[in-house]
């Protein structure tokens, strides 16, 4: 009997809300899960593809009553009507180097090509610079891998293997800077419920440039155990990295208990595509919108450190 996915699973895979799911049940009759002994729905692996190509045509800016109702030969053919348009546009319009560039990396991770994928990112990190790799070459490249694997066009394994070889590159990186002097200590992690890690690495790329001294505690880090490090290695900085897999009021709920733990001097920055997921902001806790961003969030981090450090007298 082939293996059904709950409405969580199909949520995570699509980036389709449960609310959507549900409502284009009651108002398309698709899609039409079965249920299981207790109750729940559960999809066929049939309804997922279906489901990530409406996405996918959804994010192209069709309309969801057009598309839902649809089968799932009239989704491919609109699909594939658009790729026509795509690759006519591509043929008139010259690539920049940088499209040039990630495009022939994305041909190299479905080639399943480590070997070369490795030589050509060791390459474009001697022709970028260790700062520009992460946010020109690594950062985009990891975007649009993202994309290809939500839309179905890329397996599990194919994301693997590329972030394997991008891990491997920014590691051997960092163990050629040589260690910060006097900067912030940074302390980075992700937090239980977030497996994904290389954002946090291109993270700590680009502090370790700034002169912060960093000590990474890698994925899914207890709230408890990530406090008791932060005081043990009296941390001035916990930096965490979260994927757009967690959904806004979880992290929401996950940054206020962390910010009560910590001591009130200790700054808590969140990254990663959790920064844009909630408008609301949490006191005490600073969203960093970009890794680009990083350079100024630590010029505001000092500049509020002196201040504080300014004797009474001066203020």
């Amino acid at each position: 009997m082939e293996m059904g996915l709950s409405i969580s699973d199909v949520e995570r895979d699509t980036g389709l809300s449960k609310d959507t799911l549900r409502v284009w049940e009651r108002r398309y009759g698709f899609p039409q899960p079965q249920r299981d002994a207790l109750g729940e729905r559960i999809y066929s692996l049939e309804q997922l593809q279906r489901l990530r190509l409406i996405k996918r045509l959804m994010d192209a800016g069709h309309r969801p009553g057009r598309l839902v109702p649809s089968s799932m030969a009239e989704l491919l053919a609109l699909s594939q009507a658009g790729a026509a348009g795509a690759a006519t546009l591509r043929a008139t319009t010259q690539p920049s180097p940088q499209l040039q560039e990630l495009d022939a990396l994305m041909s190299l991770v479905r080639d399943h090509d480590a070997a070369a994928l490795r030589q050509a990112l060791t390459v474009a990190q001697a022709r970028h610079g260790l700062s520009g790799f992460v946010t020109g070459v690594v950062a985009p490249l990891a975007r649009q891998v993202g994309q290809a694997w939500a839309q179905g066009e890329l397996r599990i394994f194919e994301e693997h293997l590329f972030t394997e070889c991008a891990q491997g590159a920014l590691h051997t990186a960092l163990g050629s800077l040589n260690p910060a002097a006097g900067g912030p200590r940074v302390l980075l992690a992700t937090p239980p419920a977030e497996p994904h890690a290389l954002g946090l690495l291109m993270a700590h790329t680009l502090l370790a440039l700034q002169g912060c001294t960093c000590l990474s505690l890698g994925p899914r880090v207890p709230l408890d155990d990530l406090t008791a490090a932060a005081t043990a290695w009296h941390a001035d900085i916990v930096a965490l990295s979260v994927s757009g897999c967690m959904k806004p009021q979880p992290v929401q709920h996950l940054l206020e208990q962390l910010r009560s733990q910590l001591p009130a001097e200790v700054a808590l920055w969140v990254g990663g595509a959790a920064a844009s997921l909630s408008r609301q902001q949490i006191p005490g806790v600073v969203r960093v919108a970009a890794l680009e961003a990083i350079p100024d969030e630590l010029a505001r981090w000092r500049q509020g450190r002196d201040h504080c450090d300014q004797p009474a007298i001066n203020r």
